[in-house]
């Protein structure tokens, strides 16, 4: 990232985050997808530090952040675990609250992370997702086809491990690369991180169990909120890409304002990678609604 970005590990509750960190003003912490790292932030993060601490993490399991051994339940890699993990080093920090925004998982971290630390989220924003509970649950042809992913992840130990571990690389492009915008959101030395990342077989592994976890452990945790009646209660900001597959297949703000008290957003003229693809509109959207 940035030069004045500093990079460190922190222990979180169980895991060892990589976090690079920078810039001065009240802390936003930003929470990456699949199958990326903190340098997906690295655009949005150079225009934000002069409003903002920001503090870019790796989740659990991604980039240079440790890969904790599973279990059967998958509860290690659960979006609860990845939560306490970012509450930890939040702490470790010196931030007792926060602004927090994440993208594709990282955005299933942010909003478990509301969910079971509303005393620390302050705000928060979710980039290109509907709800788990949602998305699964309303599952037709078109999510079956468009995120085949989410379904080949989720296949028993060793299936997608050994099919990814052939050709790391190749499966990565081919993922990534056949969004609306191909491969052109992603700086060279953002891509080389991630590329480098992804051929370690630890990382495959943790990234399958994510969403593993996510078809399993979660679900019973979104469930059981659900059935309480609980939501977000901070003020919660959806950004979605115009250009793709969330755009076509949910109106996001509707489903999110069944799980979020206090929602507004908007379309971004961009794909899945909004932060990368369009990083000027990403920061505006974020210093109106953090800055105010």
């Amino acid at each position: 990232m940035h030069t004045a970005f500093t990079k460190q590990q922190i222990t979180g509750a169980g895991a060892d985050i990589a976090v690079s960190s920078g810039g001065s003003g009240p802390p936003l912490l930003l929470l990456h997808g699949h199958p990326q790292t903190h340098m997906m932030w690295a655009k949005v993060a150079s225009r934000l530090a002069d409003r903002f601490t920001i503090i870019a993490a790796d989740l659990r399991g991604y980039g240079a952040s440790s890969k904790p051994e599973s279990t059967a339940d998958h509860a290690p890699y659960a979006k609860r675990a990845m939560a306490a993990d970012m509450v930890a080093v939040m702490r470790e920090l010196g931030h007792e609250q926060f602004f927090v925004v994440g993208h594709d998982r990282g955005a299933r971290v942010t909003h478990r992370l509301c969910l079971d630390h509303p005393d620390k989220v302050k705000k928060a924003g979710v980039l290109d997702i509907a709800p788990t509970r949602h998305m699964y649950p309303n599952t037709n042809m078109d999510f079956a086809t468009g995120y085949w992913h989410w379904f080949f992840l989720i296949q028993p130990y060793p299936l997608p491990e050994k099919i990814i571990g052939t050709d790391p690389k190749g499966f990565w492009m081919l993922k990534c690369g056949s969004g609306s915008a191909g491969l052109t959101p992603f700086a060279p030395e953002a891509l080389e991180d991630y590329l480098r990342c992804y051929r370690d077989p630890a990382t495959i592994h943790a990234i399958c169990e994510d969403y593993r976890a996510s078809s399993t452990i979660d679900l019973q945790h979104d469930d059981a909120d659900f059935a309480a009646g609980q939501k977000v209660t901070c003020p919660l900001l959806v950004l979605w890409g115009a250009n793709g597959q969330i755009a076509e297949w949910y109106d996001p703000i509707t489903v999110w304002r069944h799980y979020a008290d206090d929602v507004i957003g908007t379309s971004i003229e961009a794909g899945h990678y909004l932060a990368e693809e369009a990083p000027d509109a990403v920061t505006e959207q974020f210093i109106k609604f953090f800055g105010d």
